[in-house]
């Protein structure tokens, strides 16, 4: 962020589709499908056919959006109701979606092409594009992105119906753990990349208010912590700052 991107290269749009979706196989990636697999597994206990596990992941493309709608149609919920809580549920994207965006489109990128990506804007999708996409040339990014987002809904796809097959053959606390691997992994590359202060302390201050608001108000967790986390950090990071300036 705040890198300078490289310019001059005139390799087609193509070439960087390809290159994204082969970088799509890499950690994170390995560690999305991993989650996926637990998924997939979670769906089969519900009494999900395995063609409709492997569209939602296809379709939604948000494991916890996915395990909103399953738990939603568990409960007796309609579809209407469980659509609603999915879309609700996806409203903690519109942050990511609205700073990632930017980075990617050119004056000549298609709308369309900005609807995709706006689509595919997931947690390990936009971890993967910011860090990946800052030195490459600005034409190449949208290219780039779709082809890594298309690698991940693919593998996450096939882990899917893996976890479905495979459902009766592993523990439930295994098929649980799995669904945590990205958080936990995104959680860590997080403060792999932390760069100052602030940063690392409101990661800490999210993680010590996390399990405090998670009970309080459940449905507005994400929201609180982030906010107030996030607040708190910067206010702390300007003060050390000024307190290190004033001579």
């Amino acid at each position: 962020m705040g890198q300078p991107e490289l310019a001059g290269d005139e390799r087609p749009p193509r070439v960087w589709a390809l290159r994204g979706a082969r970088d799509s196989l890499s950690t994170p990636g390995f560690v999305l499908f991993g989650s996926f697999v637990g998924f997939g597994a979670m769906t089969h206990d519900f009494g999900w056919p395995l063609w409709a596990a492997a569209l939602s992941t296809a379709l939604v493309w948000a494991a916890p959006a996915q395990l909103v709608l399953a738990g939603s149609l568990a409960s007796g919920a309609g579809i209407v109701a469980a659509a609603l809580a999915v879309t609700v549920s996806a409203v903690r994207l519109l942050p990511m979606v609205i700073a990632f965006l930017p980075v990617l489109r050119t004056p000549r990128t298609r709308l369309t092409a900005r609807l995709l990506a706006a689509h595919y804007v997931a947690v390990t999708a936009w971890f993967e594009g910011q860090r990946r996409t800052q030195m490459m040339p600005r034409s190449a990014r949208m290219p780039y992105f779709l082809g890594l987002a298309n690698g991940l809904v693919a593998g996450s796809t096939i882990a899917t119906a893996v976890g479905h097959a495979a459902a009766g053959a592993l523990p439930t606390p295994l098929s649980v753990a799995l669904l945590g691997l990205t958080p936990i992994y995104f959680l860590l590359s997080l403060e792999r990349g932390a760069g100052s202060v602030g940063e690392r302390l409101a990661i800490l201050i999210g993680l010590f208010m996390a399990p405090v608001v998670g009970v309080l108000t459940p449905s507005l967790d994400l929201l609180l912590t982030g906010v107030v986390g996030g607040t708190a950090a910067f206010v702390i990071e300007r003060a050390l700052r000024r307190r290190r300036e004033t001579p």
